[in-house]
């Protein structure tokens, strides 16, 4: 079957509905029982220009194809940023407002960084705004079902995520191998729940979600 590239259509809707800049806003990691949610964010306006050849939704495109892609997304955008929220976090809190609190951590990192959020429109991606209750002040927002497929300025967020989150557990697996981290990214495998069942939890493992023989698709 062949996928249909994203385009920046929608986006250009938003820029002539008056919005000067669009932050395209994706999740990463919200189904995984070990490591961190990521919420990625790409910044784009009228002058962005062509998207990076070959871009789509993070899972959409292989582990090598999405290594090569997330700097050009990076670059590609005005400004980009990916934010975090631990395990423990997600236990705590659980995932609806852990992912907010990692948005809100991205969009400080894009203000720090010099983008004008306020001038900004967020396409977030799904039918769920769960960003603005983690916020003081809400921000222009907008969902849209699929955002990630079809957007540009998503599907580049999911990617540049994606990426970073990636390599958070690789390098994890590193220091704590075993649960085979550097290849499931912290998802529920069978071979997972058997090093867990095996080897214990550890610190970086979402406590609350260790329901032997569950698992949840990556996104």
């Amino acid at each position: 079957m062949v996928v249909a590239s994203p385009t920046l259509d929608f986006e250009s809707q938003l820029h002539g509905g008056g919005a000067r800049f669009v932050i395209g806003c994706d999740e990463v990691g919200r189904g995984a029982i070990a490591g961190p949610v990521a919420v990625g964010l790409c910044v784009v306006d009228v002058s962005v220009g062509a998207m990076p050849e070959g871009l789509r939704d993070s899972k959409l495109l292989s582990e090598k194809r999405r290594e090569v892609l997330a700097p050009l997304a990076a670059s590609w955008a005005l400004f980009s940023a990916v934010g975090l929220a631990s395990a423990r976090e997600v236990d705590e809190v659980g995932i609806i407002a852990a992912l907010g609190l990692a948005g809100k951590r991205a969009l400080v990192s894009l203000h720090e960084a010099g983008a004008r959020v306020r001038d900004s429109v967020i396409l977030l991606d799904g039918s769920h705004d769960w960003l603005t209750p983690a916020l003081q002040s809400p921000l222009r927002l907008t969902t849209r079902v699929k955002a990630d497929r079809d957007c540009a300025s998503v599907a580049a967020a999911s990617v540049v995520a994606k990426v970073h989150r990636d390599r958070l557990m690789i390098d994890a697996h590193g220091t704590t191998p075993g649960y085979g981290w550097a290849s499931n990214k912290g998802y529920g495998s069978a071979d997972h729940f058997a090093a867990i069942a095996a080897l214990g939890a550890t610190d970086f493992h979402r406590r609350s979600w260790l329901h032997a023989g569950e698992s949840a698709p990556a996104d």
